[in-house]
């Protein structure tokens, strides 16, 4: 007996648009969720015009009296330069990013899932799968909001459970230690000078007040989020030498102590919430994204990518293409022809993200060393129609078919890599 057509394991962005496509098409989805909305998680709460497009897709309103902050576009600081690049003019995406904080974000997707069908469950930890005598998932264990033991079962469980993948792990599927990993930490401070930013801010160099000549490790940003409040973060890549050996903690507050007082983020008085931290599983770190009855969705498969550290438009991407391949293959008999469906789901996964995930796999390794960064930002940051590239190049942001000059070399570029 089944409780549903699909169980989707995690709530966040990739598991409720993987629920809410699989609901519009007339499955029925357990959302499994182990907190409770309204939930905080660690995230720069910016989302470029990628992510912008699967929120259209779903129905949700992004205009600003919707609660979203929208940009124009990305700032970037380095070489002692600073240079606006608005989002690209594309056919494919729309030419604007939002921020918002995942504290609602997350229950306004899980909502637009119940709504169209899926039935959410918060406080349900999924604890392990069902296998049936051939090895095969056929649901998962776990433990309700009084921690009574449960079961759901499916023909197809979908794992969109974050970096900790508890569910995979289940089955085996370790994290691959040859892809890019990160470490990002962030905290919020009030700054009424810097909360309705309409560009997202990167900083390609970050230095201290202290010691103003020396190069901090890793990337910074700062967005803002139309709330009186800004989301302050950097990010390390496992190819810098200080990966490991580093107080992130510190090292962001270091940083934000050479940042202007009016910005009101060098000082304990103006931050709100503690310095918190997570890691960034990049270029398809674990793998297979199909296996014996389960797909992975999101982070949980290592999607983020390794350009930008991006994660949540690649969530609900994978949640999307899921869904599709969901529906096609449930609609046919168990067995072989079924699961010839269901591997449809990786190979299109290789095709999409394949090439470009090995170019930011190739990325991450040369600016993990700090002279190529420094030479880059140095001799790249004053040629604005090369960092227009860049942009299209770290967003993945390009026309598919006809496009600009620039698309037409992105795509190739992604067309002749091979595949991660």
């Amino acid at each position: 007996m089944s409780d549903a057509d699909v169980i989707v394991v995690g709530a966040g962005p990739g598991g409720s648009s993987t629920a809410f496509h699989l609901a519009q098409h007339g499955l029925s989805v357990q959302l499994l969720e182990k907190t409770e909305f309204p939930r905080e998680k660690v995230c720069g709460d910016g989302l470029t015009p990628r992510a912008v497009k699967q929120l259209v897709t779903m129905g949700v309103d992004t205009s600003e009296k919707a609660g979203w902050l929208q940009n124009r576009g990305l700032r970037v600081i380095g070489g002692g330069l600073r240079l606006e690049l608005d989002w690209p003019e594309l056919a494919s995406f729309p030419n604007y990013g939002l921020t918002r904080t995942r504290m609602d974000f997350d229950q306004l997707l899980a909502g637009r899932a119940t709504e169209v069908g899926a039935v959410l469950r918060t406080n349900t930890n999924v604890t392990g799968p069902i296998l049936n005598s051939s090895g095969r998932v056929i649901g998962v264990k776990a433990t309700g909001p009084g921690g009574e033991p449960q079961e759901f079962r499916a023909p197809l469980v979908i794992a969109a459970d974050g970096v900790s993948g508890r569910l995979p792990l289940a089955l085996g599927l370790t994290k691959r230690e040859d892809r890019p990993l990160g470490v990002a930490v962030r905290r919020y401070y009030r700054s009424p000078l810097k909360h309705d930013d309409n560009y997202l801010e990167s900083w390609l160099e970050l230095r201290s007040k202290e010691h103003p000549d020396k190069l901090l490790p890793g990337y910074g940003w700062i967005f803002g989020l139309g709330d009186g409040r800004v989301n302050v973060g950097l990010g390390v890549l496992n190819s810098s030498v200080a990966f490991g050996k580093t107080n992130y903690r510190t090292l962001l507050t270091d940083w934000l102590s050479s940042t202007p007082d009016e910005w009101q983020m060098n000082d304990e008085a103006h931050a709100d919430g503690g310095i918190q931290g997570a890691a960034l599983p990049m270029g398809f770190n674990r793998v297979p994204h199909y296996t014996r009855g389960v797909l992975l969705v999101g982070d949980c498969g290592g999607m983020v990518n390794p350009f930008n550290g991006e994660g949540i438009a690649y969530a609900m991407e994978s949640g999307a293409l899921a869904a599709e391949i969901a529906v096609q293959a449930l609609a046919r008999p168990a067995g072989p022809e079924r699961e010839r469906a269901f591997a449809a789901y990786p190979a299109e996964l290789k095709a999409r993200y394949g090439g470009y995930y090995r170019l930011g796999n190739w990325f991450v390794k040369l600016i993990g060393h700090p002279e190529v960064m420094r030479i880059a930002t140095k001799h790249g940051m004053p040629h604005p129609t090369l960092m227009r590239f860049v942009l299209k190049l770290l967003a993945n942001l390009t026309d598919p078919r006809g496009g600009d000059a620039m698309d037409r070399v992105i795509n190739a570029l992604t067309r002749v890599a091979p595949a991660a």
